[in-house]
């Protein structure tokens, strides 16, 4: 067995999902289960250089996790000919320029989205990684989730016969900051700053659609915000210029329409934060983040509308459970992983900077669509 170190600049570990998702659930969880197999008898070691701007933070989130390497200068680190990957999942504004470094400097990138704050952006640097000849990747975790995983089973057998539509309902309520603590930074409710979440959102939307039913041709959106003013994380009020809730219509090739609500201004009363309900000819199927659902054809039942009396039957009784039949592991630990063999053993792999710039495309022609008024195709890119 050969142990490969694999030193990765990780940027925006600080952060809730760089540190929860990112760093402790799929970078060192490769490390407690001693490193990824490549099947050749290589064993790749991941060794993450915690980068950002603030040097206490990133210390002590290495003397929590006994890690060595800490830096506040990102030209540096790129600078390093020991340094293989750049990882980024800082705020929005700050990453296409983080970026174009990495990839002039020859360094294989692998980052969150929204990849740029617009579509020119994000496909100048998905030409920059093509004419620079590194790998590329994009975090697309939600295909991953495993309630995703037996919908795109439930897909590929053929169980929905012709899909009619998908129905999607995301969100939860995002406290104000006054008088409870937001759960997500101030800087997602300013557009100035990148925030908004059409920009957050709609690029899962974009591969989540695509890769199960079919790409989007068309969008019409309307995004707005119901919440004007919130508070920040000293405790001071701040106008929130970015939209918080999004309603969303999307065309899809082969005829399927799909309607996703999305929102941080939504109490929740459905198992899971996000739920996509898809009807077909032959059945239909919910899905969240871990289970799925089921009602075939032959077992639907034949509801009878009738307001004057109370109702009895309980209708979510009638559906299936779809069983795990496979172990799932975490989501972003599983595109971690499919990238590392992407860069090391060259293994097939689409999820990546065009990918991300099809996301960011959605995400500005539904902001578009909103601020026009009206329904808005959206043709395919390439480089």
């Amino acid at each position: 067995m050969t142990r490969k170190t694999v030193r990765i600049a990780m940027n925006g570990v600080t952060g809730r999902m760089g540190y929860r998702q990112h760093l402790v659930r799929s970078v060192l969880a490769l490390r407690e289960a001693g490193g990824l197999g490549l099947g050749d008898g290589t064993v790749l070691w991941p060794e993450p250089i915690l980068v950002g701007r603030r040097e206490r933070a990133l210390e002590e989130i290495a003397g929590r996790h006994g890690l060595e390497h800490v830096s506040t200068d990102v030209d540096a680190v790129l600078a390093d000919p020991s340094v293989d990957i750049y990882f980024d999942s800082q705020v929005t504004s700050a990453r296409e320029e983080a970026l174009s470094k990495a990839i002039a400097a020859g360094k294989h990138v692998y980052t969150e989205k929204p990849t740029a704050t617009g579509l020119e952006g994000a496909l100048r640097l998905a030409r920059l990684a093509r004419d620079k000849g590194v790998k590329h990747g994009v975090v697309q975790d939600k295909i991953f989730l495993p309630g995703l995983l037996k919908l795109k089973r439930l897909v590929d057998s053929g169980f929905f016969g012709r899909i009619l539509s998908v129905r999607g309902e995301f969100g939860y309520w995002v406290f104000e900051g006054d008088r409870q603590p937001a759960q997500r930074p101030s800087w997602n409710y300013r557009a100035e700053d990148g925030g908004g979440i059409v920009v957050d959102m709609f690029p899962h939307w974009e591969y989540v659609l695509r890769e199960l039913f079919g790409r989007v041709r068309s969008v019409q959106a309307l995004a707005t915000t119901h919440v004007p003013q919130r508070w920040d994380e000293r405790g001071k009020p701040y106008e929130a210029t970015a939209d918080d809730a999004a309603y969303g219509i999307f065309e899809l090739e082969g005829g399927a329409i799909a309607q996703i609500n999305s929102s941080w201004t939504v109490r929740v009363s459905r198992d899971e934060l996000v739920e996509f309900q898809v009807d077909g000819t032959e059945g239909s199927a919910v899905a969240g983040l871990r289970g799925c659902r089921v009602q075939h054809r032959s077992v639907t039942p034949r509801p009878v509308w009738d307001p004057d009396v109370p109702a009895t039957e309980v209708h979510r009784d009638r559906w299936q459970e779809v069983p795990d039949n496979a172990e799932f592991g975490n989501g972003f630990k599983a595109q971690w992983e499919l990238f590392l063999e992407h860069v090391y053993a060259d293994a097939p792999y689409h999820w990546d900077l065009l990918a991300g710039a099809r996301g960011v495309q959605l995400a500005e022609l539904g902001l578009r669509s909103s601020a026009e008024g009206r329904r808005i195709d959206v043709p395919e890119i390439s480089l």
